[in-house]
This record gives structure tokens, C-alpha cells and sequence, in this order.
């Protein structure tokens, strides 16, 4: 149910943080990774050949899709046709609303959602054509509440929600899965700021009620999950991996 063995996953953003503890945990559960992104990440491939898997790691600005259908073609010639595709490239910006530029505002809404859709239809062509596929979107609690002084990040985050529930109206009959993932506060990059911020980083764990950050092997089990047979039947879901941060 959970074995992803001669499955081929394509990762973006799989360098850091939580981009490379699911390319760790897909392919501890079987899969071949071929990671894109800017930069190599060079500690993924060493963790995903330890595992005993190929990794291809194929570089892209993922602001643009001119590439992407590249990305798809050498994929497939170089390791396989990518059966699961994970959505996690992501940036933030923080400002006050009235503040907030044009500039912060398209980097976040380029990477963040219209980089998922457009690599997602590149990639969902292919599902569809052979009549499987999981596509997995990373959301986040932003998908559900406000926030603030992100307002990018928000609007981008809660389009992937919207975007995960429309792709799975019309691909769960042509036999592709597309559900999302909305970690919580977890000790990444992005989260640097909230957490060097005595104040914020207090607030924040006293409403957690887990009582700490998530680390991001904690969102490995979920992403395994949504690319293994296991859900099957899972369409257009959006699990929280959050420590608790919705039930309060």
C-alpha cells in the first residue's frame, strides 16, 4: 500500500528543508527522484543514493514555464515518466499591506502558483495520456487563515488550495490524484524570521499544541501517503501537518 518502488517522482524546490525531507521520504519508500530547481542540492542526492535510488537533479527557473516542457521531456528520457509530482518550490515576502510592492508581490504569486499549475499541466498530459498519476501541492495554514504581512504568500497559498480542488474535479475520473499538503509552522528557511522573533516565535508555539515546530522529516509520512497506492481514492484533499495548529 505505501511501496513506491519503480516510481518516478519529480520534486521542485527538493534542496532544503521541507522539499528535501519528502524527496528523502519518497525515495526511502522506493521511488527514483529527479529534483528541479536553481541550485543542485547536493545533500538530497547524497541522502536519496544512500537510499539506494537514482536521482537527477535538472535545474530551471521556475518563474517561467518556457522549460517546462523540457523539464518533462528529459525526465522521461533520463529516468522515466514521472508518476508523482511534488509542488513544493516556494518564497516568501514579508510587508505591511499598504507597503507591499508589485515586485514582492509577482516573485511570490510566479513561484508559488502559477509555477505549480503550468508544471502541473506539463506533467498531468502525460498522467492523463497513461491514466495514472499523483500530483501532490504544498499548501499551507495560510491556505485557510490570513495571516499577516504576507499578503503574497496568502493569496498564493490559498490559490493552491483552490487549484488542488479543481484539478481534482477533472483528473480523478482519468485516473490521476491531485491532493495538497498544508504544513504547519515548521524550522525552515521561510520561518527564519518568525523564529528569531522572540515575541512571534512565543505566540506561535503557545498556540501549537504539539508545543513545538515541526521538523520537516514530520511532513516524510503524509507525502509518502499521497503518492502510494494507499490513497488511491484520495482526491482533492488537503491534509494539515501542523502539530495541531487548526483544531484550536
Amino acid at each position: 500500500m505505501f511501496d513506491l518502488s519503480g516510481k518516478t517522482a519529480l520534486v521542485t524546490g527538493a534542496n532544503t528543508g521541507l522539499g528535501q525531507a519528502i524527496a528523502q521520504a519518497l525515495a526511502g519508500a522506493g521511488a527514483d527522484i529527479v529534483a528541479v530547481g536553481r541550485s543542485a542540492p547536493a545533500d538530497t542526492e547524497a541522502a536519496v543514493r544512500a537510499a539506494g535510488r537514482s536521482f537527477l537533479f535538472l535545474e530551471a527557473d521556475l518563474t517561467s514555464q518556457a522549460g517546462f516542457a523540457e523539464i518533462v521531456s528529459r525526465c522521461e528520457k533520463e529516468v522515466g515518466a514521472p508518476d508523482i509530482l511534488v509542488n513544493n518550490a516556494g518564497t516568501i515576502r514579508r510587508a505591511d499591506a499598504v507597503d507591499f510592492s508589485e515586485a514582492d508581490w509577482d516573485e511570490v504569486m510566479n513561484v508559488n502558483l502559477k509555477s505549480a499549475f503550468f508544471l502541473t499541466q506539463a506533467v498531468g498530459r502525460g498522467m492523463i495520456a497513461r491514466g495514472a498519476g499523483k500530483v501532490i501541492n504544498i499548501a499551507s495554514m495560510l491556505s485557510f487563515q490570513g495571516g499577516i504581512r504576507v499578503a503574497s504568500y496568502t493569496a498564493s497559498k490559498s490559490g493552491i488550495a483552490g487549484l488542488t480542488k479543481l484539478l481534482a474535479n477533472e483528473w480523478a475520473g482519468k485516473g490521476v490524484n491531485v491532493n495538497a499538503i498544508a504544513p504547519g509552522y515548521f524550522s525552515t528557511n521561510n520561518t527564519e524570521a518568525l523564529r528569531n522573533d522572540e515575541t512571534r516565535s512565543r505566540d506561535i508555539l503557545a498556540r501549537i499544541p504539539a508545543g513545538r515546530w515541526g521538523k520537516p522529516s514530520d511532513l516524510g509520512g503524509a507525502a509518502v501517503f499521497l503518492a502510494a497506492p494507499a490513497s488511491d481514492y484520495v482526491h482533492g484533499a488537503i491534509i494539515p501537518v501542523d502539530g495541531g495548529w487548526l483544531a484550536r
